[in-house]
């Protein structure tokens, strides 16, 4: 009885062990992206919710993002955000050269050491800084899995970059991408979605459950793809943005109501006196302008008095813009 159990347990320890070999093949080769995530979670690496840390573990969605790319083996992409390289080993496989901003320097290291002693180490640089306050370098192809945080200073800072990139692939917060893509009359149509809509021309891709990331974020994500306008339209964004600034400012009121509070009526009276001031010769203004009579006079003309932002596409904006700049009125 004692041979026979014992027998029994060296068998049951014997197909344990084949078991645990098994599963771990299957593990490998099914995919490298979750093992990734594990292994920095295993290394004691705890994910940074300051730097919205939340690495995508899912190797179809990662998959998924580099397809919708549409890389070139002479492209130089950058990724924002590459944490332990889900993402960036896919992207190293078709780029010529991957230039990835990381906050966290315990991601860069594990980044690193995931590429020592392949091929893609000498494709991929890594910049360590807070991207925001970091000159863009030269790219192709701009692909991120975007700390949320940083998504509207950021997406700005890419669509003004110069030289023009070819296109963006980029993950966001669910409400953060609808508003991307939203058109007038739609709930989340906002400042937002008239800004970059008016840089480029913005798709959404696809949706993107909390589960496959880790650790799961609170919110759902999208991966939209942003592609600039080129050449870009013949407007100072400055100016641009100031008048959308005005007009978004209060999301139900009419523009008659938002051009005309005390407050917006003095800024564009400092303006325009400014303005004839700086002009050769300098333009003598009445004692008694009455900027409220101008403005009303200038929206009447276009009859935007009665008019929401939120109904407004980008054509009625430009004339607006150029109907108070044409009157002397600026934003910027």
């Amino acid at each position: 009885n004692n041979i026979s159990a014992s027998m029994g347990k060296v068998r049951s320890e014997k197909q344990a062990r084949v078991h645990t070999a098994a599963a771990r093949s299957t593990a490998g080769a099914a995919s490298s992206s979750g093992g990734a995530a594990a292994a920095a979670a295993k290394s004691g690496l705890v994910f940074n919710k300051d730097f919205g840390q939340h690495i995508l573990k899912n190797p179809l969605v990662t998959q998924g993002i580099v397809d919708k790319a549409g890389l070139r083996s002479t492209d130089t992409v950058l990724e924002i955000g590459p944490g332990t390289g889900n993402l960036t080993v896919k992207i190293l496989d078709q780029a010529k050269k991957v230039v990835a901003c990381e906050v966290d320097p315990r991601m860069a290291a594990e980044l690193q050491k995931r590429v020592m002693g392949t091929p893609h180490q000498a494709k991929l640089q890594l910049v360590l800084g807070d991207v925001l306050k970091t000159d863009l370098p030269y790219f192709d192809v701009c692909v991120a899995n975007m700390p949320y945080q940083i998504s509207s200073p950021f997406i700005f800072k890419l669509l003004l970059h110069r030289p023009f990139f070819r296109c963006a692939v980029l993950m966001f917060q669910r409400e953060f991408a609808q508003r991307l893509v939203a058109k007038p009359g739609d709930p989340l149509y906002c400042r937002l979605s008239v800004n970059t809509q008016l840089l480029a021309k913005v798709e959404h891709l696809m949706k993107v459950g909390k589960n496959n990331f880790r650790p799961p974020p609170k919110v759902e994500s999208s991966v939209v793809r942003v592609e600039p306008r080129n050449p870009p339209p013949p407007v100072n964004f400055q100016e641009w943005d100031g008048l959308l600034r005005i007009a978004f400012g209060r999301k139900n009121k009419t523009l008659g109501g938002c051009f005309k509070t005390k407050a917006i009526l003095s800024l564009l009276e400092t303006n325009y006196r400014a303005f004839c001031a700086m002009q050769e010769p300098p333009i003598v203004l009445p004692p008694d302008l009455d900027m409220r009579e101008k403005v009303t006079q200038l929206l009447a003309e276009l009859k935007f008095e009665e008019t929401r932002a939120r109904n407004m596409d980008i054509d009625d904006f430009l004339r607006l813009l150029s109907t108070f700049n044409a009157a002397g009125i600026h934003f910027q």
